[in-house]
């Protein structure tokens, strides 16, 4: 199954990128120290964010299949990225709450891993770049 997202940025003389998306708009900007006013998340932090809804999202909708006693979960994701080398980490940290026994904790974890995101992140990502 193939699945089309879109989404459309807008860039004028400042480092404030409006994003938008169907109807939701979100705002990007660049640090200070690198010439932006910080009133938007930056690219990285998009990214990251992509992953930590992802994982919330996912394990929400599986908990609710399920039916199990899920009453939230908190995702950090940190990426650390070398400019000297090709390789990026990212590190998730998942909290989940609720009356879930180890049995259901190791089995949202293996659904953490198979979240969208996180296959795609995991995965051959090819680029495809054309200009108007």
């Amino acid at each position: 199954m193939e699945i089309n997202h879109s989404v459309q940025g807008r860039i004028g003389t400042s480092c404030q990128t409006t994003i938008t998306a169907g109807r939701n708009t979100i705002i990007s900007d660049e640090p200070i120290a690198l010439g932006g006013k910080e009133e938007g998340f930056n690219p990285f932090e998009l990214l990251a964010s992509s992953l930590a809804a992802c994982t919330c999202a996912t394990l929400r909708m599986y908990a609710d299949r399920k039916r199990w006693p899920l009453t939230g979960v908190e995702t950090e994701v940190t990426i650390i990225r070398s400019d000297s080398t090709t390789t990026t980490v990212f590190t998730r940290q998942i909290k989940v709450s609720g009356d879930l026994d180890e049995t259901q904790k190791s089995r949202i974890l293996a659904i953490a891993n198979a979240c969208p995101v996180h296959k795609i992140l995991s995965g051959t990502v090819e680029i495809q770049t054309k200009m108007d």
